[in-house]
């Protein structure tokens, strides 16, 4: 079944709840887990990675916590998803060519043609836009 991860769910949550903030106000990732019932030390993860990522920014102190640090609409859902969980991928040999099956497999080329058309619509849907 094609979806996402809760991690991407989570992620995206934590998203469109900072996007609704002041630009410069800061939020705990407490904050955010209490609001959404993501488990905090989950998402104190997402977020860390998302700082690697330079999507949000760290705050350190007794009163930091994260923020944005781009703006959403610069950013394609594709992207964001590969930067949380790796590449777009329906199938592992679109991924990988070390697949067992890959001299006799008479569906590869259909799949690869639905994962490129999938990987287009989250390409050309920028994080805004989910999360308005």
């Amino acid at each position: 079944m094609l979806k996402l991860t809760r991690k991407v769910e989570y992620a995206l949550m934590a998203m469109q709840y900072m996007q609704h903030k002041p630009p410069e106000q800061i939020t705990k990732a407490k904050e955010i887990a209490e609001r959404y019932a993501i488990p905090r030390p989950l998402l104190a993860k997402i977020l860390q990675q998302l700082a690697r990522e330079r999507v949000v920014e760290p705050v350190q102190g007794p009163n930091g916590g994260y923020r944005l640090s781009m703006a959403l609409n610069t950013l394609s859902l594709a992207r964001f998803v590969e930067m949380l969980e790796g590449p777009l991928g329906l199938v592992d040999c679109n991924l990988d060519a070390a697949c067992d099956q890959l001299t006799q497999c008479n569906i590869r080329q259909p799949i690869q043609r639905v994962n490129n058309t999938i990987k287009a619509v989250f390409a050309n849907l920028t994080l805004d836009q989910i999360t308005q």
